[in-house]
């Protein structure tokens, strides 16, 4: 007899990563391209909510959500700063902090999802280590389960170069006004797949301290 689920899980907090990860990894999706509206996950209640109607023409390249069961915090914050100031693009005393969200993913797939509010199952290939204000917003970057097209891309380095673009373009200019000559966001690097696995992991360890952790 099938078991009546009368509350749904959160999908932060509710559903796992999967038990393949970092390899392969659950994804809730907020958005799709065709959206006019940014939607986002609301934290407390697990619903989705709309987050502000698009106001310019950048619209989500690829499903975009976010992964559960991760958190961007000191850990997470602390990879992108190494980075960052191993090449020299911060200043040697400025701390880079978490962005208090969980882990955002695109997943790239040759089919037209219609909504959002979904889970898919993805390969993660790698991602762009966004800097937004001073935060670490990285932006995972993966492609969709035995997709037709993207499933044997192991790695970012084999996309079509004009696929990254469009998707580094999209978060470099999806909050920046026109009339706007300052970036909001700025993409310090472009990793692979091996760092990607690392973001991952840092971005579960900053979930278990910040949720599952037993001491104050």
């Amino acid at each position: 007899m099938q078991k009546n689920n009368k509350f749904r899980a959160h999908p932060w907090h509710g559903i796992t990563i999967g038990p393949k990860a970092p390899e392969n990894i659950q994804v809730y999706i907020e958005l799709v391209p065709e959206d006019g509206i940014k939607y986002e996950l609301d934290k407390s209640s697990g619903l989705l909510k709309v987050d502000r109607p698009q106001r310019f023409s950048s619209y989500a390249p690829a499903p975009y959500g976010m992964v559960p069961q991760t958190y961007c915090g000191q850990e997470t914050a602390k990879l992108m700063e190494s980075i960052a100031k191993k090449n020299n693009q911060v200043p040697s005393d400025q701390e880079i902090i978490g962005d208090d969200d969980p882990l955002d993913i695109l997943v790239l797939t040759e089919k037209i999802v219609p909504h959002g509010d979904i889970l898919m199952t993805a390969k993660p290939i790698g991602g762009l280590a966004l800097l937004d204000r001073g935060e670490a917003d990285d932006k995972l970057i993966s492609v969709l389960e035995d997709d037709s097209v993207y499933s044997e891309t192991d790695d970012i380095s084999e996309l079509p170069k004009a696929i990254l673009q469009r998707i580094q373009h999209y978060f470099l200019s999806y909050k920046k006004a026109p009339d706007s000559e300052d970036p909001v966001c700025r993409i310090l690097t472009t990793y692979g797949r091996d760092h990607a696995y690392k973001v991952i992991e840092k971005s579960r360890l900053d979930y278990q301290n910040k949720f599952l952790s037993t001491t104050e």
